[in-house]
Formats: C-alpha cells, structure tokens, sequence
C-alpha cells in the first residue's frame, strides 16, 4: 500500500507563490498518474492538475497558467507550483496517485493553502 504526504501549503496573500511536495512511499513510476486535487470549504474534491507516467499534463481551466505540475522520479516526488494565487484556490489540496490496472486511488492526508485577500 503506497503512502502519499502532501507538505508546502501555508497561508499567503493574492498575487504570491507556493510550491506543493508530495512524497510517495513507492515508486511513482508504478502509477499511471499522479495529481494533486483540492477542496474548499462547502465544496466536492476537485481536479487540479494530473501528470501521466509519460510526462502529459492536464490542468484545471481555472489554474491553466498559473499552477504547473511537475516530478522527480528519483526522489518520489511530484510537485505543484502555484503562482498568482487568488483566493478561490484557498483549499485542502490532496495528491493522489492512481492506477488504471484495479482503477485504484491513494490519497495523501492533504495540505492546507490559504490566499489572503
């Protein structure tokens, strides 16, 4: 059973950056996507940003530009870079990791980011 830990979210105000960490316990290279997902307050589970295991990236509408997705295989670790934070991307973000092989889904206990107004 693979372990996610989300690290990185903290409280900034709108317009500044964060950067999300997740570290896998496992091998990321043994999922077919990693990406991280995000709920607010009152809100479903979103889709953020996905990374595939050959490297495709797929984002939100509402962070296309903004956010950036990225790994390092070596380390287990993939990455959500966030820029020109806005305060509607306040929210607990979660990694995931998924397998499409048992449509199987492991979630990370989440990270807090708040943007300030």
């Amino acid at each position: 059973q693979v372990q996610l830990a989300e690290s990185g979210g903290g409280l900034v105000q709108a317009g500044e950056s964060l950067r999300l960490s997740c570290t896998a316990s496992g091998s990321i290279f043994s999922f077919d996507r990693m990406g991280w997902y995000r709920q607010a307050p009152g809100k479903q589970r979103e889709f953020v940003a996905t990374i595939t295991r050959g490297g495709g990236t797929n984002y939100a509408d509402s962070v296309k530009g903004r956010f950036t997705i990225s790994r390092d295989i070596a380390k287990n670790m993939v990455y959500l870079n966030m820029s020109r934070l806005k305060p509607e991307d306040t929210a607990i973000y979660y990694c995931n990791a998924h397998q499409v092989y048992g449509n199987n889904d492991y979630w990370g206990q989440g990270t807090q980011v708040t943007v300030s107004s």
